[in-house]
């Protein structure tokens, strides 16, 4: 069974996945999505769940450096609910204070050009997100 990250934007949602035995998260694909539009990417998400067989799926949970939950971590616990409910599958919420911060730091180490980086910051958020995870079970 392996266990899906998720970095939830208002327009896009950065992808990961661990391996079979939980260890590493790789990053799979950042989706596009429009809140404002009600456009969730459920139906792409639930296809890897399935396809994959997940059972457990960390959803990136953003909260104000004080501790307190602002509207995107409303977000982030309305994208867990529905992911529970529409597939049953366990959702955890994590801490994700300073992730694409870190991400975005770890491109620039590699040198990555401001375009690319643009297009693969969401999923290496996730990644940092499940691997922070992951970390914590073992």
């Amino acid at each position: 069974m392996r266990i899906l990250g998720l970095d939830v934007g208002s327009k896009t949602v950065g992808i990961a996945m661990s391996d079979e035995f939980g260890w590493t998260a790789q990053g799979l694909e950042t989706l596009k999505i429009n809140e404002e539009e009600n456009v969730f990417g459920f139906n792409e998400i639930g296809k890897i769940i399935k396809d994959n067989e997940v059972s457990k799926v960390v959803v990136g949970f953003p909260k104000n450096m004080n501790g307190t939950i602002g509207p995107r971590g409303k977000a982030s616990q309305f994208y867990a609910r529905e992911l529970e409910d529409r597939f049953g599958v366990q959702t955890i919420l994590w801490d994700e204070r300073l992730t694409t911060v870190a991400a975005e730091r770890v491109l620039i180490e590699a040198d990555v050009s401001r375009k690319k980086r643009k297009k693969v910051i969401d999923k290496m958020a996730a990644v940092m997100i499940l691997q922070g995870y992951l970390n914590s079970q073992n």
